[in-house]
């Protein structure tokens, strides 16, 4: 089996190695749960040293119970802020996560519900204003993919939860946060490279992130006038729980290995590009979608 150093991981004692080739795995739930991948994703650079770019802020991360959100998570709070994250019934990774949040000096309410429905999502919010005061960044995060050979195959039903939870909470999560929102406020969107390049059997979930890159882009204009910006992430295949509770035993043995870098991204990749986001660092920058996808050019 072929591996793979992380060097920023890794340099200063001895390296992490994980595998480039996963062993084969599947997971019969959605959206899947991080505790029995094999590898473990890489969810905290233990390098990264935060210089307070978020100091004494409130972010809302939704799915950050695990894979991308849980980096994001842990590396805001390095940064200095405290988090609500809501997640839907993950309870052991939630509980991991709020264990490394805790340890890092800062405060952490994980919050067990379904943003499906709109009025939990103003319950998120609620929750937010309720133990902090105040709310900085809204991070839309969360999602499922199905995989389908043909579009003759994907049921009603199975469209309707993937917009419902792919983009729908994502408009209802922004209309509970943004009357709290003000002026240096941040939204930032997860997206997906396959917005842009599509992806044969997942026809739902891609029309969903095409959907995230729009919907970024008008409301990056509508909130310009009020200092709020708006932009997205669009991460490459990144080795989280979507990827064995969506591919087949086998196709996780294979997965991510065309991309031009051979291999897939690990959620602590993801994070920084997140701070970058999030801080007065981008401060001039709302409307856009930045692709960490190991070396896809995207166009």
């Amino acid at each position: 089996m072929s591996y793979l150093y992380y060097p920023y991981i890794g340099w200063k004692q001895q390296c992490t190695i994980v595998p480039l080739v996963f062993p084969p795995q599947h997971q019969n739930r959605h959206p899947g749960f991080e505790y029995p991948m094999i590898p473990r994703p890489l969810s905290d650079n233990p390098y990264y040293k935060g210089s307070g770019k978020l100091k004494d802020k409130v972010a809302i991360i939704s799915g950050g119970d695990s894979g991308i959100g849980r980096a994001v998570a842990i590396a805001f709070a390095k940064e200095g802020a405290d988090l609500v994250i809501p997640y839907l019934d993950e309870h052991r990774d939630a509980e991991e996560t709020k264990q490394m949040i805790t340890k890092l000096g800062r405060e952490c309410v994980m919050l067990p519900i379904d943003l499906r429905i709109e009025e939990n999502c103003k319950t998120v919010v609620d929750t937010a204003i309720k133990t902090f005061g105040k709310l900085n960044i809204q991070v839309n995060n969360h999602g499922v993919q199905f995989h389908k050979r043909s579009i003759l195959e994907i049921t009603r039903e199975q469209l309707m939860n993937t917009f419902q939870t792919n983009i729908i909470s994502f408009f209802d999560m922004t209309k509970a946060a943004l009357p709290h929102l003000c002026a240096g406020s941040t939204i930032i969107n997860t997206t997906s490279d396959t917005a842009f390049s599509g992806m044969a059997n997942m026809v739902d979930y891609t029309a969903t992130k095409g959907a995230i890159v729009s919907f970024t882009r008008s409301l990056s204009l509508q909130l310009a006038e009020k200092g709020i910006r708006v932009n997205a992430v669009a991460p490459g295949p990144t080795w989280t729980p979507l990827i064995p509770s969506a591919f087949t035993a086998e196709e996780v043995t294979t997965f991510a290995t065309d991309v031009p870098l051979r291999r897939p991204g690990q959620p602590f990749e993801l994070a920084p590009t997140y701070v970058l986001l999030a801080s007065d660092d981008s401060s001039y920058i709302s409307g856009q979608v930045y692709f960490v996808n190991g070396g896809t050019i995207v166009t």
